[in-house]
């Protein structure tokens, strides 16, 4: 599938802003299953400095500062992604227990070692609980095949908790989101990794798209799409198997990646430091168009 993804940020300040320096997650990932075409990166007014890097976790990081005063800021990013269902070795009928996967996952001479290590300690948004482990408890039965226990968590968090936007903030912490059973998809990808760490286990978050449909007959509003948030769990020999909890479906091809980390703090869409005074307003806009069903 062919996708157009328009993400754009725009800030409004009350009073003129002397400097800001400012680094953003936007650019779609190059995979195996994702190939990024073409991307555009406008930034209005044009900043006195750009630059790009590579992270730690292999995502794009981009880096500007505006150094004369401005009353305004707009972060545009037009690509052309063109994403496949990615590619999952078979499974093994006689695969172990996840026990022995978590054993795995402590030994330096696993494949893939220290690279997930990282994955499994805590990190700035998501805590390590006796708690989340005592949720993951009902999916991780003794013996149970660690791709049916992944499965089996991403739905009942789905079935278990509710779609409430606006009802937690990124501060808002995991023990609070399991207490309510409310969140967005942030807060379920979050909570899901709390409870695979929490178990021992090794959890990754990913932000991105999904390509959101109107309702029959309707057609599609421009901007109407959002930022998204899944994870992925750690699988020897399998590498990353991502899961979607907010919608209880394992992604494919209406899926697109922008970046992996720990959590949220890892991939700010855009985040920065401001020089003046006053207010703000922040207004975020994403659309994410199918080209496959257009003409050349």
């Amino acid at each position: 599938m062919k996708y157009r993804v328009i993400h754009e940020t725009r800030y409004l300040y009350s009073d003129p802003v002397s400097l800001c320096h400012t680094v953003a997650h936007l650019a779609p990932r190059n995979l195996p299953h994702q190939k990024v075409e073409r991307i555009q990166f406008v930034i209005d007014p044009s900043p006195s400095a750009y630059s790009e890097h590579t992270d730690i976790f292999g995502n794009t990081v981009s880096y500007f500062a505006l150094q004369h005063p401005h009353d305004r800021l707009a972060v545009t990013v037009a690509s052309i992604v063109d994403v496949k269902i990615p590619a999952v070795p078979a499974s093994d009928a006689l695969m172990p227990g996840w026990e022995r996967l978590r054993e795995s996952l402590r030994d330096p001479r696993s494949q893939g070692y220290p690279d997930f290590q990282l994955f499994m300690l805590p990190s700035p948004h998501v805590e390590l609980s006796s708690e989340l482990a005592a949720y993951a408890t009902d999916s991780f039965k003794p013996g149970r095949p660690a791709e049916e226990a992944f499965r089996e968590l991403m739905e009942r968090i789905h079935n278990d908790f509710s779609f409430v936007p606006g009802y937690t903030a990124v501060s808002t912490p995991l023990h609070e989101v399991l207490r309510h059973r409310k969140g967005v998809c942030q807060d379920f990808a979050h909570l899901a990794i709390g409870c695979l760490r929490s178990t021992g286990l090794a959890a990754r978050y990913v932000s991105g798209y999904i390509e959101t449909l109107p309702p029959p007959g309707k057609e599609k509003m421009r901007g109407a799409d959002v930022s998204h948030a899944w994870f992925g769990a750690y699988l020897p020999g399998r590498g990353w198997l991502e899961y979607d909890p907010t919608n209880n479906i394992v992604p494919g091809d209406r899926h697109v990646t922008v970046a992996y980390g720990r959590d949220y703090s890892d991939v700010v869409p855009v985040k920065g430091v401001i020089f003046g005074s006053g207010s703000q307003q922040l207004l975020v806009s994403v659309d994410m168009e199918r080209l496959d069903a257009y003409p050349a």
